[in-house]
């Protein structure tokens, strides 16, 4: 009875310190004692840009403490205190102690949770910044700010940008994610996500104690085994390896809204907020395919994902148990084909383009260069390889690994070498399979299938497995031994493409890595036979949808502005982030092939050429492409840029917007093509009635498909001058407030006598070829041209 009625009268108690210190209901970040938060309070950031309370996860009872982005209307939740000692009802109040810290009271006044500040404050305060950070400061003094404990410091499943990950080893304080334990509970979960714990400035996933995924050591202002955690136009990755801490963290770029997110499931995925859908995008995955599963391939066994299989030993090794490979079980491992290693004189094998690997024991030192290190190396036998580690760019730094090697990855998009201890006697034999092709030109190296792995997984090109045919040549469905689906082009005897185009595909498509190009998975020569093994899209390709009458309301509004955005990112990764700058020569709907998610990705890199340095344009005497995709100044004349692709997008989005193609288009009042159609539309002001009518119920408002139109008219400019760079395109797309300029005339916008079939001019339309022409004609001051 006597603790009933304490109870109540520390809540009276409570209530009564509420009326003589209010917590305002707007734009307050702060309390002090004796201030408190309870039920449906909050504090918002200065700047509103995140909000702190109590919250109960929608399929649950339970309440805990946490931040969300404030004027996001999804409530993503970043940050949970209490997360492993939940409140039973939402009667929870946040509090201070008497030593000054935070504390979380339930119903009945017990502490479920505490900060866990170094010792207690006189003046505390608790503050939520701008970044998402609360902070629990104590002010002694006017000129005193000490920060006591910050939420940074105990992260749940999310890190925010500014936000570390990483170790203190001074004070000992591990800094990682962990997973939610599913959707509606934020306890802790299975995953984990840090950095190594031995020290190494490398980052781990793991699953219990069981590692799952490993990023590759940090080199010289990157992660080099990770193409995804490098820096790009979303993010600035961070990495600081002291004597005092070791920690990763991101710091984004131009205002955007970004996140890094350990799913429920193990997945480490990143998140940007797109105003123009009011949705979150998922950028990347930073696990990307099986070969980051990791140690897939077992000790001194390599994972290339583009082979079949994708696992193989190091040159000087062979599988450990064989059977277990044959049945694609690479767990085993591999061991030395000689191991009278350091008996008989040894080598160390270079191997290039790998992810660096891991091993159970290494030594590290930053302050020799490469050479030193190699003669320290081979001082031990016990020293298996060795490699550069720059982590500061300074030129210097070496690790060394003691043990069996684990966790390789081949990929020439890495570009780090490491050199692995082999007997000289085993240097010469070369295994593995790569096939160099050598032409006049340069020497390159082609991954491939054998000829019976393609057979068996399409059942010997059987008609029943032939979902298309290209300029390149018929394409079949397979399956590999692995269970994945792959899609095969096979070029055909009467393909306008030959090894120059082949070899282009093989080149480009291998070194280009993003979520809207098609993935290669590898090729096969076999005598005159070549083929092209890609990811199967399950969608097809986007003009089978788009111009059949009968699928395109498969195509609704939403997923044709996917669709658009996705066609556009690709293209800004081509011209302007790859490392290769790409024009793609050959952009059409044909050409774009669309996943299971409808997710597009662009395909047929066979025409396609490469710019360097300052390059912007070239003229070349064979044009090639496809008629009504072409700009006019690369018809005409060949000369061809980075805005040729642009006015091949604009092509496409008009066609995307109104459900009808450029070339063969049809109006009973006149012989323009789409694009003179669209045009004509425009200067009526009636160019709304160039959607399609099956989107009419779809679209909320007309400036969405409006400006569309705009942007789509703003590509086809006759001069190439006068149109967008693709990266101006995405802004246009995605901004709310960007204000377009009026478009000019388009080129070729007038229906000439060209076939009516879609199908690529490749090899037919050369300088003094009678085959196909292009005409212009000036009419009354406008320009006419093949369509």
């Amino acid at each position: 009875m006597e603790k009933t009625e304490f109870i109540f009268l520390l809540l009276a108690t409570c209530f009564h310190l509420t009326t003589l210190f209010p917590i305002p209901s707007k734009a307050e970040d702060t309390i002090t004692p004796p201030q408190f938060i309870t039920g449906n309070q909050t504090l918002i950031s200065p700047s509103q840009n995140f909000e702190l309370g109590f919250f109960t996860p929608k399929n649950s009872t339970y309440t805990y403490l946490g931040i969300w982005y404030k004027q996001i209307h999804i409530k993503n939740i970043v940050w949970v205190a209490n997360r492993d000692k939940p409140l039973l009802d939402h009667n929870g109040t946040l509090t201070f102690n008497n030593d000054g810290k935070l504390i979380i009271l339930n119903y009945g006044g017990s502490v479920l949770w505490a900060s866990n500040s170094s010792g207690p404050a006189k003046t505390p305060v608790a503050q939520l910044l701008d970044t998402g950070n609360f902070v629990l400061k104590n002010f002694e003094d006017e000129n005193s700010e000490e920060i006591l404990w910050q939420s940074f410091d105990y992260p749940s499943n999310t890190l925010l940008p500014g936000m570390k990950l990483g170790r203190n080893f001074k004070t000992g304080l591990n800094i990682h994610l962990t997973s939610w334990k599913n959707i509606d509970n934020p306890s802790s979960g299975e995953y984990s996500y840090s950095v190594d714990p031995r020290g190494l400035p490398q980052l781990f996933l793991q699953k219990g104690k069981k590692k799952i995924f490993r990023s590759g050591p940090w080199y010289v202002e990157q992660y080099k085994g990770d193409p995804v955690l490098r820096e790009n136009p979303i993010f600035k990755p961070v990495f600081v390896f002291d004597s005092d801490e070791v920690y990763y963290s991101f710091e984004t770029k131009d205002d955007i809204v970004s996140r890094f997110v350990l799913s429920e499931s193990g997945l480490i995925q990143h998140f940007t907020w797109n105003d123009h859908r009011s949705n979150w995008f998922s950028e990347f995955n930073v696990q990307g395919d099986r070969c980051d599963d990791y140690g897939i391939c077992g000790a001194y066994g390599t994972c290339n994902i583009k082979n079949s299989p994708i696992c193989k030993c190091l040159n000087g090794f062979e599988p450990r148990n064989m059977h277990d490979w044959k049945m694609l079980d690479w767990s085993s491992g591999c061991v030395r084909e000689n191991s009278k290693v350091c008996r008989n004189g040894d080598v160390f094998k270079k191997f290039i383009g790998m992810k660096l690997p891991d091993s159970v024991e290494f030594h590290v030192n930053y302050s020799i260069n490469i050479d030193q290190c190699e003669v320290e190396c081979s001082k031990n036998c016990s020293c298996v390889a060795y490699a550069k580690l720059d982590i500061n760019a300074s030129g210097n730094g070496c690790i060394a690994w003691f043990g069996d090697l684990f966790d390789i990855r081949e990929d020439s998009v890495n570009e780090q070498d490491f050199f692995v201890r082999v007997s000289a006697s085993e240097l010469a034999k070369e295994t593995g399979i790569r096939l160099s092709v050598d032409t006049s030109k340069s020497e390159f190296e082609l991954p491939f299938f054998e000829i019976a792995i393609i057979e068996a997984a399409t059942r010997n090109f059987s008609f029943y497995n032939k979902i298309g045919e290209g300029g390149f040549g018929p394409v079949y469905k397979g399956q590999l031994p692995s269970g994945q689906e792959i899609a095969v082009k096979r070029l055909s005897e009467n393909s306008g493409q030959g090894l120059q185009e082949f070899k282009n595909e093989v080149i480009f498509i291998s070194q280009l890595q993003h979520r809207n190009l098609v993935k290669l998975l590898g090729c096969c020569i076999q005598g005159e036979d070549k083929m092209l093994v890609y990811e199967y899209m399950p969608n097809r390709s986007l003009d089978s949808l788009l111009f059949d009458e009968t699928k395109r309301s498969a195509l609704s509004w939403q997923k044709r502005l996917d669709i658009i955005d996705g066609i556009a990112r690709g293209l800004v990764y081509l011209h302007r982030d790859s490392r290769l700058r790409i024009i793609h020569r050959d952009l059409k709907a044909s050409n774009v092939l669309l996943d299971g998610e409808m997710n597009p990705k662009i395909s047929d890199f066979g025409m396609a050429r490469m710019f360097g340095g300052d390059q912007t344009e070239e003229k070349t005497k064979r044009v090639v492409g496809t008629y009504g995709y072409m700009p006019p100044e690369y018809a005409m004349d060949g000369h061809f840029s980075f805005k040729s692709d642009v006015y091949s997008f604009g092509v496409l989005l008009l066609e995307l917007l109104s459900g009808k193609k450029n070339r063969g288009f049809f109006h009973p009042d006149h012989k323009l093509n789409l694009l003179g159609h669209a045009w004509k539309l425009w200067n009526e002001g009636k160019v709304i009635e160039l959607m399609d009518p099956l989107l009419e119920d779809q679209v909320s408002t007309p400036e969405s498909i409006l400006k569309c139109i705009q942007i789509g008219l703003l590509c086809v400019q006759q001069h190439p001058e006068e149109r967008p760079t693709m990266s101006s395109v995405v802004l246009m797309l995605d901004g709310e407030s960007v204000l377009l300029p009026k478009p000019r005339r388009p080129g070729l916008y007038s229906e000439r006598c060209f076939l009516e079939t879609d199908s690529s001019s490749r090899g037919m339309l050369n300088s003094g070829s009678n085959d196909i022409t292009v005409t212009t004609t000036v009419v009354e001051g406008r320009y006419l041209g093949s369509g």
